[in-house]
């Protein structure tokens, strides 16, 4: 999937990615109900690959992924 048209907002060495609505990227649709497709969501946990990749390590629940 490619998103496009989001902003970066930084923070310090903390970074948001921002969309037309709060939540637009973790899931939730302009109307406030939950999309079955997200960026990210509260909890998620990822590691930074040599060429730039952001891997998921862990959800939510704490569970490592693979």
């Amino acid at each position: 999937m490619l998103w496009i048209e989001y902003q970066i907002e930084q923070s310090g060495h903390n970074f948001k990615v921002k969309g037309d609505w709060e939540g637009e990227v973790m899931g939730i649709d302009a109307n406030g109900s939950e999309k079955d497709y997200w960026l990210y969501k509260p909890g998620d946990v990822f590691r930074v690959t040599e060429d730039g990749w952001l891997c998921k390590i862990h959800e939510k629940d704490g569970v490592p992924k693979e």
